[in-house]
């Protein structure tokens, strides 16, 4: 779907127009002129219970005027004179709806008419961008009778003279919708080799450098950690490496880390049957690293970034690691296995290790980890853990332009005590207390010699029940930190 920018309703050609209807208070300048060249059919509207202008309420006015488009999309704002980042993509999805079931080909949008709290004009334009091609996204390929939805429009036109920023929504919705398919795949379709393949294409396709750490390269390594995990596994284990190089040659690089777990059954320590299907999104840290490296290549920013997938699946088996065994870091610290469900930190403790080659200038690892961030911080706000201050500064600011929540939690050192074991250096588990705190506390062990931050997206990275499926986060925010770092 293409889309550009326009610059006023009066010299737009299209067959929709979108309008912002407030439901109290003067019209937007951009609405006041469809009123006026539709004998003022909307405040008339405004005037009856038939549309009353509340947030994302939506109404077709047919046939308005031949003159400027077939057909009016009026869409409520509300009486708020500036509507939150919930409220301004409560709005863009009722359009992406509206839209899917008309009959339109070429639509304007007033988009520099919705007023969004906290953002400039630019940042707006992003977000609508963004918002509005998310809402397009069809997962299909797995029913006898799947076929694409047929969607007539063919192209959006967008108020405003940012390109720049048209072009940021665009390729962040683009590595979105790639972070979602790969999450929402089985785990019988995507497993560590068919992440690993997604890494070529990406190769293939933006000319970036991939290097692929198989089971014995990664024993050469010492990784027996990130190893221990895919142990009870038919299916090998990988370590991704994927090079951007947009910045000047020797320019050390700002690293991702995601954990793929293609699927976790939990190992010896099995979960509970209920919802174990949505654990084949647990390798939604990795999709969306692979999403951000996707926008990032569509955007060509002036920066070196390397990504980096710790990908295993975790099974029960004869072979699979039991609680109680000690297995050897990559750095040489041993971990007694207390529990084989986090397997987590397991796989990114070596990975971040590996890291230390690229002498980094910051690392961001991001991970469905642990339940515990859900307790805490439900599906609104992803946890952030971080050992440097303005790193943390850095990906608040990302989150706020981005409208990709996330929540600052402790790293305090007193936590540290729950991880000691009677038998090896750590323990993999800290004990029922501050589940999501002591995970993180476990990886800090492995991040001292570089700006580190934790991102715990297990209650952000997908959606349960009748709307299930991946969500694509934190894709915006990691985009829009690497987009400042250029």
């Amino acid at each position: 779907m293409n889309m550009a920018l326009f610059d006023r309703f009066s010299a737009v050609q299209a067959d929709l127009l979108v309008a912002f209807v407030p439901s109290e208070g003067d019209l937007p300048e951009s609405t006041s002129w469809i009123d006026e060249n539709a004998n003022g059919q909307i405040s008339q509207l405004r005037e009856t219970s038939v549309f009353s202008g509340g947030v994302a309420q939506t109404l077709l006015l047919p046939s308005v005027s031949p003159d400027f488009a077939q057909a009016v999309l009026l869409v409520g704002i509300g009486k708020d004179k500036e509507l939150s980042d919930m409220q301004s993509r409560k709005v863009v999805a009722a359009i992406s709806a509206q839209l899917k079931t008309l009959p339109y080909a070429k639509v304007a949008v007033a988009s520099a008419a919705l007023p969004m709290k906290g953002h400039t004009s630019s940042e707006a334009i992003t977000l609508v961008a963004q918002w509005l091609n998310e809402g397009f996204y069809q997962f299909l390929g797995f029913k006898s009778d799947d076929a694409e939805k047929a969607i007539k429009v063919e192209s959006i036109l967008l108020e405003g003279d940012d390109s720049a920023a048209l072009a940021v929504g665009v390729a962040t919705a683009s590595g979105s919708a790639f972070a979602r398919q790969l999450g929402n795949l089985p785990g019988n379709v995507c497993t560590p080799s068919y992440l690993a393949s997604k890494a070529q294409h990406l190769a293939e396709e933006y000319s970036i450098d991939v290097e692929l750490l198989d089971e014995s390269r990664m024993d050469e390594l010492g990784m027996h950690c990130l190893l221990s995990v895919g142990h009870g596994s038919d299916q090998p284990s990988y370590l991704i490496v994927m090079h951007y190089r947009g910045g000047e040659e020797n320019e050390a690089p700002h690293v991702l880390l995601g954990k793929g777990i293609t699927f976790d059954t939990g190992g010896i320590s099995l979960k509970p049957g209920a919802k174990m299907d949505e654990m084949k999104y647990d390798m939604c840290g990795a999709a969306s690293v692979f999403g951000t490296m996707k926008a990032i290549c569509e955007l060509k920013p002036k920066l070196n970034f390397t990504a980096v997938i710790a990908a295993a699946e975790n099974m029960p088996s004869g072979h699979a690691t039991k609680p109680g065994d000690i297995v050897k870091t990559m750095s040489g610290k041993t971990v007694e296995v207390l529990n084989t469900d986090a397997e987590g930190r397991l796989v990114l403790c070596d990975a971040l290790t590996y890291i230390e080659r690229f002498e980094p200038k910051s690392v961001v690892d991001i991970a469905t980890l642990t339940g515990a961030c859900i307790v805490a911080l439900g599906s609104v706000n992803s946890g952030m853990y971080a050992n440097n201050d303005g790193l943390a500064e850095e990906l608040k600011a990302a989150s706020k332009i981005s409208a990709d929540k996330l929540w600052q939690m402790p790293l305090d050192e007193e936590y540290q005590k729950q991880l000691d074991s009677n038998f090896a250096d750590i323990g993999n588990i800290g004990g029922p207390e501050a589940g999501s705190v002591t995970a993180a506390c476990f990886l800090s062990r492995f991040t001292e010699s570089y700006p580190w931050a934790h991102l715990d997206i297990a209650g952000t990275a997908w959606a349960g029940g009748a709307q299930k499926g991946a969500s694509g986060r934190p894709v915006a925010l990691l985009t829009r930190y690497l987009l400042d770092k250029a």
